[in-house]
Formats: structure tokens, C-alpha cells, sequence
């Protein structure tokens, strides 16, 4: 029998709200598919949910339907621009922002039904230092922070990275600069939160680029369209194609971690052959 591939899991995270941590989940999972990959976006802000407003999809079914066992995983999926999945959570649903360590467990076992489905799995969290996002981020292989040039950007950034390093033992993620207006203030913005976590945190911070400031963002927005589909020549769509490019390229997982994350059972699987 041959070996099954990992699914690479990518978290995309914060810290803050307003970062444009969900237009990253969205256009990097577009430029992704673009590169032949099999993406699957999972909305999981529980309570605040938006990916499939954001791409203008009619979802019938979310999370809230696996959760209370009236249809699976693979029920709720709905198809977005360029074959991407997207499974939706829902809004203004309270109880889904606060549910029990269990409860995540559960959504997260069952992904495994779906592992020959998809490549890439980006898990879009909530914004800051949550229950919910520290049980997804820690669930994932890859943890990409994004941050803007805002100090409550990088205050909460940091604040997170500390967190799950200390209290989970993850000590490696990979930082985006979003919307900035030069190459340098991406790198800026990185040289800040690596000279905050040297002195203070055990960490390995790897700069993942930068996205600029681009007005077609926000008209894709309105649009209800990933700006790699609408506007596929802009800045920020040849930039999310080099991202996705790099994400392509990040290693696969090899072995378990030793705590609950996704399709653990390919890993334990590969690990004993």
C-alpha cells in the first residue's frame, strides 16, 4: 500500500482583529489552487464567522450542523473561486465562541474523513489569544502570524506568539506584513517583533514577505471576490502568488507532535512504516 502524503495545515492568525488576517486565508488558499493544489479553508472564528461572505458563497450548512450530528464534515463544504473548499462556521452564534476543549477536539477528528480530499488545509482563527484560536493554532503544523503597522499589531502579535511558546511548546511561526506601503516597512515590521520575542521569548520567527497596500483589495471586498480572481495583475495578487509560491515549498510534517492536531493518524501512520 503506498504512503499517504501529509495534508500541510496552515493557521493563519494575528493576535488583533483588522489585521486582514481573513483576505490573507482567502487569497493565498485562490493563489494556492492556481499552483494545482487541492485547498480547503476552514472559517474558524466560530462566532464571527465571514470566509464565505467574504466570497459571496450560499452556504446552507456550518459547523453548527456537525457539532449538533445533523450532517458530517464533508456536508458543509461548499466550492469557492478556483475549486478552493470553504467550510463555513457560523455568526452570531455565542456558544460556538466558547466551546469545550472537547468540542474542538471533536471538529478537528473529524477532518480525518477528509484527508484524501484535499493538500492544503488553512485554518483562518479568530482574532486574539482565545480558548478556540490557541486550540486550532496548536492543532496546525505551520502558524502564520500576520501583522500591519499598527503598535497594537505587533503588541498582540507578540502577546499570542508568547502564549502558545510558553504554555504549548510551539516555537516556530512564520510572519506576514500585511498592507504595507514598501518592501522596507514589511521588514521593519519584522525586525520590531523579532527584537521584542528575542529578549523575552524562545521562539524562531521566519519572515514570510510582505503584501502591499493595495485599493483593489478593498474593491474585491465589495466585489465578494478574492482580489487573485478579480484583479489577478494588482500588487497584492502577484504578491499573495509569491506567498503562495513559498507556502508550496514549506516542508511537510513528518511525525506527530505528541499533542492533538490534524490528521494525526497520516502522521502516525508514516512514522512507523
Amino acid at each position: 500500500m503506498a504512503k499517504q502524503e501529509p495534508v500541510q495545515v496552515i493557521a493563519v492568525t494575528g493576535g488583533k482583529g483588522g489585521v486582514g488576517k481573513s483576505n490573507v486565508s482567502i487569497n493565498a488558499a485562490v493563489a494556492m489552487a492556481k499552483l494545482g493544489k487541492r485547498v480547503v479553508v476552514l472559517d474558524a472564528d466560530l462566532g464571527l464567522a465571514n470566509i464565505d461572505v467574504l466570497l459571496g458563497l450560499r452556504a446552507t450548512r456550518n459547523l453548527v450542523d456537525v457539532l449538533d450530528g445533523r450532517c458530517d464534515l464533508k456536508d458543509v463544504m461548499v466550492e469557492g473561486p478556483c475549486g478552493i473548499k470553504v467550510i463555513p462556521a457560523s455568526s452570531g452564534t455565542p456558544y460556538m465562541a466558547n466551546l469545550a476543549e472537547q468540542e474542538h477536539a471533536g471538529i478537528i477528528h473529524a477532518f480525518s474523513s477528509l484527508a484524501d480530499e484535499m493538500d492544503v488545509l488553512i485554518v483562518d482563527t479568530a482574532a486574539g489569544i482565545s480558548r478556540t484560536v490557541v486550540s486550532f493554532v496548536r492543532a496546525c503544523q505551520e502558524v502564520l502570524v500576520v501583522v500591519c503597522d499598527e503598535p497594537t499589531s505587533i503588541t498582540d502579535a507578540y502577546a499570542l506568539i508568547k502564549v502558545i511558546s510558553h504554555d504549548y511548546n510551539m516555537n516556530r511561526f512564520r510572519i506576514l506584513a500585511n498592507m504595507v506601503r514598501t518592501k522596507n516597512e514589511g521588514l521593519r515590521l519584522y525586525q520590531k517583533l523579532t527584537s521584542v520575542t528575542e529578549r523575552f521569548v524562545d521562539v524562531a520567527l521566519q519572515y514570510a514577505g510582505e503584501i502591499p497596500f493595495d485599493d483593489n483589495v478593498r474593491r474585491a471586498v465589495q466585489k465578494q471576490k478574492s482580489v487573485v480572481d478579480a484583479y489577478p495583475n494588482t500588487k497584492a495578487s502577484i504578491a499573495y502568488e509569491q506567498l503562495a509560491q513559498q507556502m508550496v515549498r514549506w516542508p511537510l510534517p513528518t511525525s506527530p507532535k505528541g499533542h492533538l492536531e490534524f490528521f494525526v493518524e497520516r502522521l502516525i501512520t508514516g512514522s512507523i512504516r
